[in-house]
């Protein structure tokens, strides 16, 4: 099959839908709901309500993979989670607001997953395998450069404006105009389909369990359910920003188009140095330096210039953390139905995000805002010492033997 050589910053544009979505409800809305009096732990709730359909997409990630096209698929995620986006932004941020502002997240990112799917496909078709770090890194910088943008100029606009709705139909429109990156992409071949929608299906099944059964596929599957380098405490910054007495000009920057700029500036780093390095030492690599920032920013003084310093410190290493994820899932995965594969193990690796998001809030309510920082840092390094002994456990193949020159 040959490879259309697409430039990965593509790549970047075509996501920053779905990471404008979980930042503008992790750093606007969480901080608003924070200056209304909402309890962390429910903030927390609500943030995880949001990551929820993206522990569960390699569920109905077939249905991308076998029906329409990724381009398709793109545009309609597009349009219902731009919408989604412009709702959310239109209820209140109170507490009585809560139950339906639940709904809408959820509803908003069941849609954007579909957006997600369509950029994946088109990423593992469309890249080299010695470019699949680089990739990754130019993806997740979309990703997570997003969220940290999407959500510090949504916070800045509604620091300034009357118009609860405006920052929201603000990121509404931005999102939609980038399915113009879809001209810069061509739509891949679908060898994977056959001309029943259950021969397909059963051709997914097939392709997936080829990866699982691999060392290299299960390792990864692994490594994806542990809570390593998950980044979880990113969501909670607006929520405890009051433990550092920081103001909402600090916030919406740090946290916002600062913490968006360093963290894409680490997705492009760990994109770099994975194509280097064994792919799936360096995501735990990654996780190592995270919990080291955890614990130093528990250790380090409460203010306001700490505040500054450590969430952008733990941005950039998040970065390298979700583009060493990239790498490696890219890497175990290869072509077929991709959306499938790719989802399967990013539903895994936000499993971690989600329940760590849950216990660091919990950790913050009940020990403080340096127990929640060490709370995660300990959930990380126990999640390294399960992979140590599964990497142990789980012999390597031996090589075939090359035949004989004739």
């Amino acid at each position: 099959m040959t490879q259309h050589r697409v430039h990965p910053w593509v790549f970047m544009v075509l996501i920053l839908p779905f990471g404008v979505m979980s930042g503008y409800v992790q750093v606007t809305i969480a901080y608003l709901l924070s200056r209304a009096g909402v309890p962390v732990a429910l903030t927390a709730g609500l943030v995880a309500t949001g990551l929820l359909p993206h522990t569960w997409k390699f569920a109905w990630a077939p249905i991308a993979d076998t029906t329409l096209s990724r381009k398709s698929w793109y545009l309609i995620a597009a349009t219902v989670s731009a919408f989604g986006i412009f709702m959310i932004g239109a209820l209140p941020a109170t507490r009585s607001s809560l139950g339906l502002l639940t709904i809408v997240v959820f509803t908003a990112n069941f849609a954007v997953t579909f957006l997600g799917m369509s950029v994946e496909s088109l990423m593992a078709y469309d890249t080299p395998e010695a470019e699949k770090g680089r990739a990754g890194g130019w993806f997740q910088a979309g990703n997570l450069g997003g969220s940290g943008i999407g959500g510090g100029a949504a916070l800045l606009i509604a620091q300034h404006v009357h118009a609860a709705w405006v920052p929201g139909a603000v990121l509404a429109v931005a999102c939609f105009s980038c399915c113009l990156g879809l001209l810069m992409v061509p739509e891949p071949a679908a060898s994977h389909r056959h001309a029943t929608l259950g021969k397909s299906l059963a051709e997914v099944g097939k392709d997936l369990w080829s990866v699982a059964r691999a060392r290299a596929g299960a390792l990864a599957l692994v490594l994806c359910f542990l809570p390593i380098g998950s980044g979880a405490a990113s969501g909670l910054w607006s929520a405890v920003s009051g433990d550092w007495k920081a103001s909402a000009n600090v916030v919406a920057t740090v946290t916002g188009v600062m913490g968006g700029v360093a963290s894409a500036i680490g997705c492009l780093i760990g994109g770099w140095i994975s194509d280097r390095m064994n792919r799936k030492g360096a995501y735990a690599l990654y996780g190592v330096l995270q919990g080291m920032c955890a614990v130093l920013m528990a250790l380090a003084p409460h203010t306001e210039s700490m505040y500054v310093f450590f969430t952008l410190l733990y941005a950039v290493i998040t970065g390298l953390t979700y583009a060493g994820f990239s790498a490696f899932v890219l890497e175990a995965m290869g072509l077929g139905a991709a959306a499938t594969k790719y989802n399967v193990f990013a539903a895994l690796s936000n499993m971690p995000i989600y329940y760590m998001t849950t216990i660091d809030g919990w950790a913050h309510d009940r020990f403080g805002p340096s127990g929640m920082l060490y709370t995660e840092a300990l959930f990380g390094l126990a999640g390294l010492i399960v992979f140590g002994g599964v990497l142990a456990a789980v012999p390597k193949r031996p090589k075939t033997a090359p035949a004989p020159a004739a």
